[in-house]
């Protein structure tokens, strides 16, 4: 258990201080393009850098499922600690940020999240919440883990799964996918409309219901 806990700590430092980085370079990126609003003030589309950016995020990726993949032993645990990786990154991600610039101001402030495969828009509070999730539930798997356990995911885990992912990610992507087909130009300069917080709360919840199904099913063993 000390090992493991020793793992855990290690990932929280990795990952509080890879989300200082990404929250500097996008503070520098503000300052260089003169964006005080993401919003509202949209810089001009250049090719170069939107595929720049758009490998800027692949890596963080990679960087993140590869610690999980060192730090972990087996498939279940090196996802977990990528899940936990994942998590703690993005929360701290938004506080540096609001200690850098005073952003967001609250929760439900917009951000642009990912530009991977097509713009994600959303409440600083939708991807907050997800990380939360994500680092619960790999904590859990680690912790059964670590006991011996062997855990089993149902079908059931895994149809309310993907259906939650699907529903939201079609909450942040809503307003791309209305526009496609659409040039890389005509995305990069799409704004986002009113998030479709209903779409986004159903698939939120059947996620953490995946969660409770392999949960309960643990605990009747």
């Amino acid at each position: 258990m000390k090992r493991l806990v020793s793992k855990i700590i290690w990932i929280f430092i990795f990952s509080i201080a890879m989300a200082y980085l990404e929250a500097a370079v996008v503070v520098y990126l503000r300052r260089l393009f003169g964006i005080g609003d993401l919003i509202l003030q949209v810089p001009p589309f250049d090719q170069q850098i939107a595929a720049i950016e758009l490998g800027r995020e692949l890596a963080t990726l990679v960087m993140l499922l590869a610690i999980g993949w060192i730090a972990g032993s087996n498939l279940q645990s090196r996802l977990s600690f990528t899940c936990i990786a994942f998590g703690v990154w993005d929360i701290f991600y938004y506080l540096w940020l609001n200690v850098f610039i005073g952003w967001p101001k609250s929760l439900l402030d917009p951000d642009l999240l990912f530009l991977f495969p097509l713009p994600w828009w959303g409440a600083v509070l939708s991807p907050v919440l997800i990380s939360l999730l994500m680092i619960t539930g790999g904590m859990f798997v680690l912790k059964e883990n670590e006991k011996g356990e062997a855990l089993r995911f149902p079908l059931s885990f895994w149809v309310l799964l993907i259906l939650g992912v699907l529903l939201i990610l079609t909450s942040f992507m809503a307003d791309a996918i209305q526009i496609i087909p659409a040039s890389k130009s005509a995305l990069n300069n799409l704004r986002p409309s009113q998030f479709n917080w209903p779409v986004y709360w159903i698939g939120l919840g059947l996620a953490f219901s995946a969660f409770l199904r392999v949960a309960y099913g643990q605990k009747k063993k």
